[in-house]
């Protein structure tokens, strides 16, 4: 089963497939994703890692959290579920 990955504290010229190259190292990546600001379509700082396995995850979050990438120390971690939204499909108004 794939599982996601957070990786924050990300330079701000930091690519997708330099994490690929990074994650690589320790499985099979299924996806990354940095997260940018729709405003100013530039990159927030922070984005997700899909790995094929747990245990290929695991390893990469314990080596690569607290490296430093581009001049910024990786804070890394199983990243949590996203939280449902309300639906508004039903809305009375």
């Amino acid at each position: 089963m794939a599982k996601n990955i957070y990786v924050g504290n990300l330079s701000y010229s930091t690519t997708e497939e330099e994490l690929t190259e990074l994650f690589a190292q320790y499985g099979t990546v299924v996806k990354v994703n940095i997260i940018i600001d729709r405003d100013t379509n530039r990159p927030k700082g922070f984005g997700f890692v899909e790995m094929e396995s747990d245990d290929a995850a695991m390893a990469a979050i314990s080596q690569i959290d607290g490296k430093e990438i581009g001049g910024r120390t990786l804070r890394v971690n199983e990243a949590n579920p996203r939280p449902e939204r309300p639906s508004y499909n039903n809305r009375r108004y």
